[in-house]
């Protein structure tokens, strides 16, 4: 997990359960920091600094795209 870094903050679960399978989908590794606790404990997210999506730093550039695109105003799929 030592290069391992921040690229995305939640505050809930359901912002990025698409994400989740898409990362998986591309065989990048992740992190959700603080995942299990805010599932547990959601109004303690501003508390906690929300949930971190950690890669690692040789996958940075491919994650921002892939968020980049699921922002995209023409997809479907949003991350609220």
């Amino acid at each position: 997990m030592r290069d391992f870094v921040v690229v995305a903050v939640f505050t809930y679960a359901s912002e990025y359960t698409v994400l989740k399978h898409i990362l998986e989908q591309e065989e990048i590794a992740f992190v959700f920091e603080n995942e299990m606790t805010l599932g547990v404990l959601p109004f303690n997210s501003l508390a906690l600094g929300g949930i971190r999506l950690k890669v690692h730093k040789n996958d940075v550039d491919r994650v921002k795209a892939l968020l980049n695109e699921m922002d995209n105003n023409e997809n479907s799929l949003k991350i609220v």
